[in-house]
């Protein structure tokens, strides 16, 4: 059962131009982790509280040595802020390491590898059992390839079997993948069918799934991603199709992070020299965003996502044909959109996402009397206080609430 919190207003005698208002809780927050988070040489009360500040739940970077790994965990608890453990020791030593650190207040689980290939599969699952022989209560991380890879990196021609094969060969508590598909002015085409069929096949297993959403640059393609709407455009689908964690790729500029890399990241919320970037700014409000709609996307059920608008659907997903009986009229008028419907106890959210980063949707909503909008601070009002035509801005999402009943 979703609960709500009466304003005090509501015990008032209200004007009839008053409208009531009740607030949406959660028992919890959908977990948002920072991909190359703050470097080891970097590690002061000061960055991980600057960090918190940005919302940030969960963070994530390499770290040279056990040493240096403890004393980030020690201000990171200090902070409030959780941390996926990641040095040369857990590998080499990963009962030593998980006996170390398992009962320390900032851990949350241990990083393995990043895009491993199918062939890894069995030596990672016997290297994630080693760690909760010792410690069963944190989570052993993976995060995948999406499904633009080829088939010599994901180590087999079936993207789907990829998926499968980690969840069933590695004792993972959820399913990772990334993928960033903001170009310059045009979605990846294949990013909707990656969401399909990692959200599909998470389900299949039993396991919940996160994504990501970039926040910065890489390459010559990716150079406007860090702009509110698409980061928004990012997150709302990845939610609305059910994802149970954000990631942003990245919190520092990885350049400075790790300078192996050929690409050239540059862009993110903490540029290369230590500044806040206008993106530090974007992603608080996101975060913020996340945090007080966790009351709809935490632990809901998909039970289904579809595509509206002119012209083709990506594939590997659904037009929209019907809509829940108590929704009247629902009409991007053309625009691209992304519906879902979620399940939570006794209530569902109907989420539509503009998936458009670039311009703004005129959607057209109307229904039963029983129909209630979602606002983004968490406040419930009747649907119908609003115009049944309004605009819905670059790559956000509008959210309804429909009693099951009247689904």
């Amino acid at each position: 059962m979703v609960r709500f919190i009466l304003f005090m207003a509501i015990s008032l005698i209200l004007p009839d131009n008053t409208i009531s208002q009740d607030r949406l809780i959660s028992t919890g927050q959908i977990p948002i982790l920072a991909w190359y988070g703050i470097p080891a040489s970097e590690t002061s009360l000061a960055r991980y509280q600057e960090l918190k500040e940005a919302g940030i739940t969960h963070h994530f970077t390499g770290f040279p040595n056990m040493d240096e790994m403890q004393k980030a965990l020690d201000v990171a608890a200090k902070a409030g802020v959780k941390m996926v453990v990641s040095c040369p020791e857990l590998r080499s030593e990963p009962e030593k390491t998980a006996k170390r650190f398992m009962n320390h207040p900032a851990v949350v689980g241990y990083h393995l590898i990043d895009e491993p290939s199918m062939t890894a599969y069995a030596d990672l699952g016997a290297w994630a059992r080693r760690i909760q022989s010792v410690d069963n209560k944190h989570f052993c991380y993976v995060n995948l390839f999406p499904n633009i890879a080829d088939s010599a990196r994901l180590g087999t021609a079936d993207y789907r079997q990829y998926i499968r094969e980690c969840a069933r060969q590695i004792p993972v508590q959820f399913l990772s993948f990334d993928y960033y598909p903001v170009l310059k002015d045009r979605l990846a085409s294949s990013w909707y069918e990656n969401l399909e069929q990692v959200s599909d096949e998470a389900r299949k297993e039993g396991k919940p799934f996160w994504a990501f959403a970039l926040t910065t640059n890489y390459d010559e393609d990716h150079v406007t991603p860090q702009t509110l709407a698409a980061i928004r455009l990012q997150v709302y689908s990845d939610l609305a199709y059910g994802a149970q964690g954000i990631q942003y790729f990245t919190y520092w500029s990885a350049t400075s992070v790790n300078t192996a890399s050929s690409e050239d990241q540059r862009g993110a919320p903490i540029t290369a020299a230590g500044k806040r970037s206008v993106v530090y700014d974007r992603v608080k409000l996101m975060s913020e965003e996340i945090k007080t709609l966790s009351g709809v996307f935490l632990g809901s059920k998909l039970l289904w996502v579809r595509h509206a608008g002119k012209g083709r659907i990506p594939d590997g997903t659904v037009r929209l044909t019907s809509l829940p009986t108590a929704v009247k009229v629902l009409d991007t008028n053309g625009a691209p959109a992304l519906i879902s419907l979620l399940e939570k106890g006794d209530d569902n959210f109907l989420v539509i996402v503009n998936k458009d980063f670039l311009n703004s949707m005129q959607l057209t909503f109307y229904g039963d009397e029983i129909v209630k909008k979602v606002l983004k601070d968490g406040t419930i009002v009747p649907a119908s206080a609003y115009e049944s035509s309004m605009e819905l801005d670059p790559g956000d999402a509008a959210i309804y609430l429909i009693p099951k009943a009247q689904k």
